[in-house]
């Protein structure tokens, strides 16, 4: 099962072509675009590691495209996303979210479920990928 986390994310992988349009589109809203990396896409772990800093006033999406092919030749084994920001509001939020990039070996999760007391029933998401050390998660070799 591929991980399904951001826009487009129950659509087939975006190509090259499809994504500097949606790199065009942040660049047209005026939005600061950032690289980020993880070898952890638990659902809830938003803060994923940042390749460089988020670009502010960029006019062409080929520096953006350049970071991500950087990042993705120095971290093959990482989920890696763009991520554009919008600092409207005096407040800076995502605009737009997607994935670019996926190691080749996706181990997927597990849902635990837990009885409590007064029937209560508790369930936690769960990477296998987790079960390795942090930089090991999604290497070539696999158990």
């Amino acid at each position: 099962m591929r991980l399904k986390q951001g826009q487009f994310s129950y659509l087939p992988d975006l190509t090259e072509e499809e994504i500097a349009a949606q790199v065009r589109y942040a660049i047209d809203n005026g939005w600061g675009i950032g690289v980020e990396y993880t070898d952890d896409p638990h659902p809830r772990n938003d803060y994923w590691q940042m390749w460089g800093r988020p670009r502010w006033g960029l006019d062409d999406p080929q520096d953006v495209l350049t970071e991500m092919a950087d990042c993705r030749e120095a971290n093959p084994h990482h989920y890696i996303a763009i991520r554009a920001y919008s600092n409207t509001r005096q407040r800076q939020g995502i605009m737009l979210d997607f994935i670019v990039h996926r190691p080749e070996h996706e181990p997927g999760f597990r849902l635990d479920r837990r009885s409590g007391p007064a029937a209560r029933v508790d369930y936690e998401l769960h990477s296998y990928a987790t079960e390795k050390p942090h930089g090991e998660r999604y290497g070539a070799t696999r158990s």
